[in-house]
């Protein structure tokens, strides 16, 4: 009896060590491709991707998310997609896009910034990115990026990034 009790004893002090263990461990970190399982568990076709994020910018919160199955992507004319790309082509198009969402949104307050041009450069500008879909165009001057456009503009800039 002195044995199984001695027995028990030990088993006792071995799992209040492991649990006093456990309590103090650190989180286990997220799966490095914790969006990925995320993806594939949500599919129900073979291939897709998903871009997704959670930003304030001046004019405020934004969430937006889309999942695409990567069969629809392929089977699309891509060529559809170039002025939408092509209006991103540009440095000072790029500076607009920044400054507006960084907080500026009239065309005086865009033409301040360095490198925009003429007032007539900048309307250029502006209207290309309008008829894209990248801009809308209030009253009195007014611009701003559509709510559902500020995350694929920051993916596409993050993806487009030169990686070392």
């Amino acid at each position: 009896m002195d044995d199984l009790s001695t027995t028990v004893e030990e088993l006792v002090r071995r799992v209040e060590r492991l649990e006093a263990q456990k309590s103090s461990a650190s989180p286990q970190p997220e799966p490095v491709f914790w969006a990925l399982n995320a993806l594939k568990d949500q599919l129900d076709v073979p291939g897709g991707i998903v871009y997704a994020g959670a930003v304030t910018v001046a004019s405020g919160p934004v969430e937006w998310q889309i999942t695409l199955a990567t069969d629809d992507l392929m089977e699309r004319d891509w060529t559809s997609n170039a002025a939408s790309l092509a209006a991103l082509g540009h440095p000072v198009r790029l500076s607009l896009l920044h400054a507006i969402l960084g907080g500026a949104t009239t065309v005086g307050e865009l033409s301040a910034g360095e490198g925009m041009g003429t007032t007539g450069q900048l309307y250029h500008h502006l209207g290309l990115l309008i008829a894209a879909g990248w801009l809308l165009s209030g009253g009195r001057g007014s611009y701003s990026i559509p709510a559902e456009r500020v995350v694929p503009l920051l993916v596409i800039l993050g993806a487009s990034r030169r990686i070392a």
